[in-house]
């Protein structure tokens, strides 16, 4: 008699392809400095930064330059980025080290295995999610990331009064996403219900961002506190 198979569904495709020197020097040369290695239970998240402040947690960052100027232009703030694409990790720890920053950190692994397993609640003071894959076709729309029971487990990791922010420019994911976090019973809109934000300085304009703007496309940003 056969087993039946039960696949594990996943909101990433792990991307993988040649690495340049420059990604694969941060992926193996400089990941001493800026990895995170997960341990078998929890990750002491302040013995991780040279100095203690708040941290903000971005996952998914894709090649990691919005990451790295936010990084960059707040020393006062400290960054831990979870991404599994390879050479969007090797590069952006290559730029880091070029700019000798000592408050990004860097985990190659599952976001999600990650927050449910190693990380402390009420950690993070933001969070943030720019520019999801949208998953657009209907059929695969159950893997999205932004669900309820993914804001359930980023409502126990962030700070009382914490900051969420979202950005897609996908329309119609941001409406879902919309209705779902207005939905969750600790998100609260900043700006009233159904409103959404205006690009925040400090959240930087992505390459990507700017080929979509010349090509007509919208950018929808979702700003939450945690009540």
């Amino acid at each position: 008699m056969s087993e039946k198979v039960v696949h594990k569904i996943q909101s990433f495709v792990r991307r993988s392809g040649r690495l340049t020197l420059g990604q694969r020097t941060g992926l193996i040369d400089l990941w001493p400095q800026f990895g995170v290695d997960i341990p078998s239970g929890i990750i002491d998240l302040n013995r991780l930064f040279k100095k203690i402040q708040p941290i903000t947690l971005e996952i998914g960052f894709g090649n990691g330059d919005s990451l790295l100027e936010m990084a960059i232009n707040a020393p006062d703030q400290n960054f831990l980025g979870i991404e599994v694409y390879e050479a969007g990790i090797g590069r952006l720890i290559n730029e880091a080290n070029k700019h000798q920053l000592t408050n990004l950190k860097i985990i190659k692994e599952d976001a999600v295995e990650v927050l449910k397993h190693h990380i402390e609640d009420n950690s993070f003071k933001t969070f943030q999610l720019f520019f999801p894959d949208p998953w657009h076709k209907k059929k695969h729309h159950k893997r999205r990331l932004v669900k309820m029971d993914f804001l359930d487990l980023i409502s126990n990791k962030l700070q009382d009064g914490g900051t969420m922010h979202i950005a897609t420019d996908w329309e119609n994911y941001a409406e879902y996403m919309m209705v779902t976090l207005e939905n969750h019973p600790h998100f609260k809109n900043t700006l009233g219900a159904h409103k959404y934000s205006l690009r925040p300085e400090h959240r930087p304009i992505t390459k990507f961002e700017r080929r979509g703007e010349r090509l007509g496309h919208g950018v929808w940003d979702l700003i939450f506190f945690k009540e």
